[in-house]
């Protein structure tokens, strides 16, 4: 029977692999796209909250006001976000992707699925199985963890 700590072992050195192959898939894309990560930060940021704000993004990245809205208007005019005036305050901008932004965005997602998509073409489909219910099981018992108060 295997151990929960054996178990903790295997997972994180599965989360070291994972977490590097993504990392690194994220730079280099990032990089080709002519972005900085604090950019892409943004665009992610943007798209998780929907439209938002200068203060909002800029307290998302941990930097101040005004260098936000500096990196944003780089994001302007490469036509990845807009800013329009919040109808109800005329003093803050809404800040909106792009449909170039969107399609940036899953553009980054797509050489990790590649990744995915080899090791699971070099499993059996057993194994597929296998992993895929595991997973869900992982995904299941972790929601729970994230709304348990403890």
């Amino acid at each position: 029977m295997v151990e929960p700590s054996q178990l903790t072992e295997t997972l994180q050195e599965w989360f070291d692999i994972f977490r590097r192959r993504m990392m690194s898939g994220f730079f280099t894309y990032a990089r080709d796209q002519g972005l900085t990560m604090a950019q892409m930060g943004a665009l992610f940021h943007i798209h998780r909250m929907g439209a938002c704000g200068v203060s909002d993004i800029g307290s998302q990245l941990g930097v101040t006001n005004s260098a936000a809205s500096q990196m944003l208007e780089r994001l302007v005019q490469l036509k990845l976000i807009t800013r329009s005036e919040d109808p109800d305050d005329r003093r803050v901008k809404q800040i909106v992707l792009t449909d170039k932004g969107l399609q940036i965005l899953h553009g980054s997602s797509k050489a990790n699925q590649d990744w995915l998509e080899h090791i699971a073409q070099a499993m059996t489909h057993e194994e597929c199985e296998l992993v895929r219910v595991a997973l869900a099981t992982l995904i299941e018992k972790s929601q729970l963890v994230e709304i348990s108060p403890n």
